[in-house]
């Protein structure tokens, strides 16, 4: 099939061309045995430092790539259709370095950036809670002042890399009386006293992108608060995720385009009483309803990304568009996965083809990041404002 990426800049086309190849001969190839392993993927991110994409998401004076928000689209699209496993520690780190680069300090930006953006460095969002998934104001984590900076105490959970990672952007009550205006954000190095993280997280999915349990207990310095400004937690936190949104959207169009991908090859391969599968007038009609299916989320998922973009020049929110985006994609990759894993029968329900595999990689998206039904609190109050 052609690539359904069209209309980027020359020089962004062909970093996703390269990417393609990459994705096609060093991450497809290893996508099964990840799945089976569920080993992190430590390797697979080091191919994507070398062509620039652990910083595709940063501007070039922070150290990215400085592509646009479209082509970020088809970047992680492109590594998810591959591996979903390696999409999703590549967006963890995202969420890390976004977090950075929107509430940061230029001196912690010019210090962790640089480090994040070649891969030297690998990063984690530490947001969830026990008690605080679609509501942060529910936080118990919390941070109090001491004579030389804050002592950090409480969990985090489904902290996606928090395991591996070499720093972590952790969201802490700083104020317990100001609600969302009491949440501040500490950036906790790697190997930082008093913290833990548990066992990865036997997943149904993206096995290989490990989900921890974090545990905090532990002193940081005065300049371990992001940006240097208490109470500024909540508003980074929900402007990362309004990218994150659109970064999630990327995965399951990645994912959708290998199922459908798998569902063509399989059904003018299969023969059945002479006859391949693809002939047959429903199996056409399903193969279409995937692919309308597919191409309509991916115009809710540009659109978004246009926006994301266009608000580095306006600073509008975009935070519509991209729970637009977000609930159709992550509804839409559960339709086509499953649609393509009926085609191929009894054959789709085993590990000999991996459709059975882009099933479950497919069933977190309706979760994380925002689950479908908050998506829908998020459209549903714009339009009642």
């Amino acid at each position: 099939m052609t690539s359904p990426w069209r209309n980027l800049a020359d020089d962004e086309a062909a970093l996703v061309e390269t990417l393609a190849r990459f994705a096609a001969a060093e991450l497809v190839p290893k996508a099964a045995g990840v799945d089976e392993t569920a080993s992190f993927v430590h390797e697979q991110l080091r191919g994507l430092a070398a062509l620039g994409v652990m910083g595709a998401n940063l501007p070039e004076e922070a150290g990215g790539a400085g592509v646009s928000a479209p082509a970020l689209l088809a970047i992680v699209a492109t590594v998810a259709g591959a591996c979903g496993s390696t999409a999703s520690a590549l967006t963890a780190h995202y969420l890390a370095t976004d977090s950075l680069l929107l509430g940061g300090s230029e001196g912690q930006k010019k210090y962790w950036l640089p480090r994040a953006a070649t891969g030297e460095v690998l990063g984690a969002f530490a947001l969830t809670e026990p008690t605080a998934g679609s509501d942060p104001a529910d936080m118990k984590t919390c941070a109090s002042r001491t004579a030389t900076g804050w002592h950090l105490t409480g969990s985090k959970c489904f902290i996606s890399n928090g395991g591996v990672a070499d720093f972590i952007i952790v969201y802490a009550v700083t104020d317990p009386t100001s609600g969302h205006r009491g949440i501040s954000a500490f950036i906790v190095p790697k190997g930082t006293p008093g913290f833990s993280a548990g066992k990865p997280e036997c997943t149904m999915g993206l096995k290989g992108g490990h989900v921890f349990t974090l545990s905090f207990d532990c002193d940081l310095p005065a300049e371990a608060l992001l940006g240097g400004r208490e109470g500024q937690g909540f508003k980074t936190a929900m402007a990362v995720l309004d990218n994150g949104r659109i970064e999630v959207a990327a995965m399951a169009l990645g994912i959708a385009q290998a199922a459908l991908e798998c569902a063509v090859v399989y059904a003018k391969g299969r023969v059945i009483g002479g006859e391949a599968l693809s002939n047959r007038q429903g199996i056409r009609w399903q193969l279409a309803d995937m692919a309308l299916d597919l191409e309509r989320a991916r115009a809710l998922a540009l659109n978004a990304a246009r926006q994301r973009e266009a608000a580095h020049q306006t600073g509008q929110r975009f935070s519509l568009a991209a729970a637009m985006a977000k609930l159709d994609c992550s509804e839409m990759v559960g339709r086509v996965t499953d649609a393509a894993l009926q085609i191929h029968g009894g054959y789709g329900y085993t590990r000999d083809f991996p459709v059975e595999r882009l099933v479950r990689d497919a069933r977190i998206f309706r979760i994380y990041e925002g689950s479908s039904e908050i998506q829908r609190n998020i459209i549903s109050a714009h339009l009642l404002k």
